[in-house]
């Protein structure tokens, strides 16, 4: 394992056909339709559960925090977890920066947007930005984790497209998935890595093998997954 960076968990609740979200739409999400199942609904508090005994640093893009709806929180405590946030578009406000700079420890925005609203805040001083000018250099923003801040772990919680960049550069080392008792489908619908299908034989490369470490079984038909990523 390669110490010059954290070492990265990716922490994800899907469905048994690997959907990460119940639709293509941003309406569609299983934080806010999973409740509405039933059958499914009795045994997901146990994923939230689990959340709270991950990494005190989570990493996520401002895509899926604006689809969650951070761009409209104005009510926020202070958490003892730091945030990182991809977002180069970018899909958070002002609002949402802010949301995160009152919840955060430290608020870590990683952009390639120089007229990203965080710039705007940059009088906080737990808000740090890593601003790469055309296209961001993950290998680099992770090695600054461990030797500019000190990061020693942070859990992933992105969505399926980042999901797959970080995996095939072999910066995802363990992976913990908890399986939601249902089959949503959608040819379109957000799977626990997206990103381009793989087409010739060299690319086989890309796939990682991964080494089990636990299966246990939830109440309500959940079972948590756990297993090491071989990246070498």
């Amino acid at each position: 394992m390669n110490q010059a960076r954290p070492v990265t968990t990716l922490f994800m609740l899907m469905s048994l056909d690997g959907k990460i979200s119940t639709g293509d739409v941003n309406e569609r999400d299983v934080d806010t339709d999973f409740p509405l199942i039933n059958g499914v609904s009795e045994g997901l508090n146990q994923y939230y559960s689990l959340e709270q005994e991950t990494d005190l640093f989570s990493l996520n893009t401002g895509k899926t925090q604006a689809k969650i709806g951070v761009n409209t929180k104005k009510d926020v405590s202070k958490t003892p977890v730091s945030f990182i946030i991809i977002d180069n578009k970018p899909y958070l406000t002002d609002v949402g920066v802010n949301y995160f700079v009152k919840k955060s420890k430290t608020f870590f925005l990683v952009t390639t947007n120089k007229n990203h609203p965080a710039f705007q805040a940059t009088t906080s001083n737990n808000l740090e930005i890593l601003y790469y000018k055309n296209e961001i250099d993950f290998e680099d923003v992770f090695h600054k984790f461990k030797t500019t801040y000190n990061i020693n772990a942070f859990t992933i919680q992105s969505g399926g497209t980042l999901n797959s960049v970080l995996l095939r550069k072999g910066l995802i080392d363990q992976v913990s998935i908890v399986i939601a008792p249902c089959l949503i489908g959608g040819h379109n619908t957000s799977t626990l890595i997206d990103g381009k299908s793989l087409s010739t034989v060299d690319e086989l490369s890309l796939v990682k093998p991964l080494v089990f470490k636990s299966c246990k079984a939830l109440k309500n038909s959940y079972i948590h997954l756990k297993y090491d990523v071989q990246n070498e």
